[in-house]
């Protein structure tokens, strides 16, 4: 197996930086530069996505960005001993050491088995120390090898100097007096750890926490959810343990396996900066019969007391069930959607008009669309043939066109449903599910609509919780998850909104359609104005997706004005922000490091295909100049398509669905004017009072002051 590390990819000593975007980017080019990746680029915006989810900075000086990647093609650890240090979110300042762990995004289970030994290393002081004292990059690379690939120990050898500090704690002369219940029995605790990419904080986590307890004299057992294989833990060793900890960044895989357990949440950067907090606030909640338990099973209790068990707070609670409803909805908008516009495309607009040959008068019936009638009762051996009508195609396409419609128009069907059943999924786990779906149905079925689902989701699952948390007799608890549950839980959620809820729910809905659609000039502008900044400020987070939500759910096949012109007009300013870094970067080069005018390119395609994150790699390098203006431009493209009464019938695709847009010129103008006013903010914002970037290549690494024999005086290349 090819080393992880070679002197080519350390650099001592070196000055790559006054931030950890640049310092991230000039790594990534060391990897690049070895042949180890196909792009600096991708890997460093890569390794910058997962930044943006989560600090990788860690207490004594120490950072680990990281990342899979699919510029990839062979795992790697890039070093650097910083001089000066860089701030990467330490509780306790800027880091001097900094591996970027780069893992391919399909990579095979030995590497990463390699990759997270490393990470755990990083907990040992001795090993952090010697990195320090290291002379020459030969000698890094040594210390590196010997933690991912130790050389087996002779049989009846002393440990070796290197040996962790979790070992060192669990000798009796190092073990203080262990923590008991009232019985002299030691407690026992399990800790789930997991991450986003599942290489590096999961396993420190784990390793911290074990460290922890074993300090204590408590018996910490730990399940890592990690990329390099999870080994469930013991069903039996979950049932003697005092209290569960869950050190997660994301879900966590079956945890009704713990149902019931005192709990303690938190995120794994707490755990790998206060795990023997976190072990002592197990322990009080094990005494506490207030505390936040595991809900899911028998003997669970509501999970209300989120501050007694260390758990997230409410708004970042909320904020979590809301984008996983969304998350999970927007692939029916984005499927029903673009299929509706195909439609459009191949059978004309009257498509979805009511077919005169399926009206009757006696019995009255109203008839259906020509897209359904087609689908019904011809076949492309049966193409239909009608009278000619102005925008309606008949024959092959006519045909294909109504097949689309047909298909849009079910997986729109499940957009509310979808949105209502995963905000209780997020809420209450695989219970909420059917009482979620089950009122998003209802809410459609009374006219309440996406914010039927919103208020219906919320209510499915914390009945569902509730339910979930019910001690039942022995003899009806196997019910309790596949009858009891479901039943209940959607008696409670869609009772309430068919009786209680609906109606005014389905007249705010109303009102606003009404306010919209009585929209003209000025309150029209305002309202693009509104949508624009909303799409520009957190380009993809809760803001951007909220206006996106609010734009897609009046999307249907049969809507008209208002809703349309709101899918044109967040659409436009969505494509904004990448298009007037790409065009500032043309104006202003010097502006910007390679490396950015580089992503300035792929920006023109990304922007083009509204997808707004091309921005991020910019906005999280300089955010206080780059999103203000991009606000700017965006709310200057809301303003100018809104008010145009431009009209979109696609909820994706950029330039490449111009054919489901009325008043495409007035669509072009608003982009074009938008990302001009965008691109000269950024550039002017830019240029007060800041240097303009270094012109050196990306992956050259400033080696002023690194310990070599001879003088430097070259920035050493990768």
């Amino acid at each position: 197996m090819p080393d992880l590390i070679t002197p080519d990819l350390v650099a001592l000593d070196a000055d790559l930086g006054s931030d950890k975007a640049t310092v991230v980017r000039r790594l990534a080019g060391l990897v690049a530069g070895t042949g180890r990746a196909t792009s600096a680029d991708g890997l460093a915006d890569d390794a910058l996505a997962r930044e943006a989810q989560a600090a990788t900075g860690l207490p004594g000086g120490i950072a680990i960005p990281h990342c899979r990647s699919e510029a990839v093609t062979e795992a790697s650890l890039a070093f650097a001993r910083l001089d000066p240090k860089v701030d990467f979110g330490a509780p306790d300042g800027p880091a001097d050491l900094v591996f970027l762990i780069a893992a391919p995004a399909h990579g095979d289970a030995d590497h990463l088995t390699l990759l997270t030994a490393l990470a755990r290393a990083l907990v040992r002081p001795d090993f952090v120390a010697s990195l320090r004292a290291a002379g020459s990059a030969d000698d890094v690379v040594r210390l590196v090898q010997e933690v991912v690939s130790p050389e087996p120990a002779p049989a009846g050898a002393p440990a070796a100097s290197g040996s962790s500090s979790a070992a060192t704690a669990a000798t009796p002369a190092a073990t203080p007096a262990a923590d008991t219940t009232t019985t002299g029995a030691r407690r026992s605790v399990v800790v789930v750890s997991a991450c986003p990419t599942g290489i590096a904080h999961t396993y420190m986590a784990a390793d911290k926490l074990t460290a922890a307890g074993e300090a204590a004299g408590v018996d910490v057992h730990v399940e890592t959810q990690g990329s390099s294989g999870s080994t469930p833990l013991d069903p039996a060793v979950i049932r003697a343990a005092d209290a569960v900890i869950f050190a997660v960044d994301v879900g966590v895989r079956d945890r009704d396996r713990f149902a019931g357990k005192p709990l303690v949440q938190s995120g794994t950067k707490r755990a790998i900066n206060e795990p023997d907090v976190m072990l002592r606030e197990a322990l009080a909640a094990v005494d506490d019969p207030n505390a936040r338990r595991v809900p899911g099973g028998a003997g669970g209790a509501e999970e209300s007391a989120a501050a007694a068990g260390g758990g997230p707070g409410v708004g970042t609670e909320i904020r979590r069930w809301l984008l996983t409803g969304v998350s999970y909805m927007i692939p029916f908008v984005a499927a029903g959607g673009l299929l509706i516009a195909l439609g459009f495309l191949f059978g004309g607009y009257q498509i979805v008009s009511t077919d005169p040959s399926t009206v009757t008068t006696t019995p009255v019936e109203e008839g259906s669309s020509y897209a359904l009638n087609w689908v019904l009762n011809n076949t492309f051996l049966n193409l239909p043939d009608v009278a000619p009508t102005e925008g309606l195609n008949d024959g092959f396409w006519g045909y294909l066109g109504a097949v689309c419609i047909v298909l849009g128009q079910a997986a729109f069907g499940f957009l509310v449903p979808a949105l209502a059943g995963y905000i209780a999924y997020a809420i209450a786990d695989r219970p909420g599910i059917v009482p979620g779906f089950v009122v998003g149905a209802v809410s459609v079925s009374v006219g309440a609509g996406f914010i039927g689902g919103l208020v219906g989701g919320i209510i499915a699952g914390f009945a569902a919780r509730w339910i979930s948390g019910w001690k039942l007799p022995t003899g009806v608890r196997g019910l309790q998850p596949v009858v009891i549950i479901p039943l209940l839980a959607t008696l409670i959620s869609s009772g309430l909104m068919a009786i209680v809820l609906g109606r005014p729910l389905a007249a705010a809905l109303t009102g606003l359609g009404n306010w919209l659609n009585g929209l003209t000039g000025t309150s029209a502008a305002l309202l693009g104005i509104i949508l624009g900044l909303m799409m520009c400020f957190d380009l993809g987070g809760p803001l951007n997706k909220a206006a996106y939500v609010f734009a897609t759910t009046g999307l249907t096949a049969t809507a008209t004005g208002a809703p349309l012109v709101i899918m044109a007009t967040v659409m436009a300013a969505g494509m904004v922000p990448p298009l007037a870094m790409a065009l500032s970067t043309v104006i202003r080069p010097k502006l910007y490091t390679p490396a950015e005018r580089d992503q300035g390119k792929a920006a023109w395609l990304l922007g083009a295909s509204f997808i707004s994150e091309g921005a991020i790699p910019f906005a999280a390098a300089d955010p206080l100049r780059v999103i203000p203006s991009m606000m700017l431009g965006g709310a200057t493209t809301g303003a100018i398509v809104a008010a145009a009464g431009v009209e979109l019938r696609a909820p994706h695709g950029g330039i490449f669905v111009l054919f489901a847009i009325t008043g495409i010129l007035w669509f072009i103008v608003g982009i074009v004017a938008g990302t001009v006013v965008g691109a000269l903010a950024v550039t002017i914002a830019k240029s007060i009072g800041r240097p303009k970037a270094e012109a050196v290549p990306e992956d050259a690494v400033d080696m002023a002051h690194a310990h070599n024999a001879a003088p430097v005086t070259q920035p050493a290349r990768a």
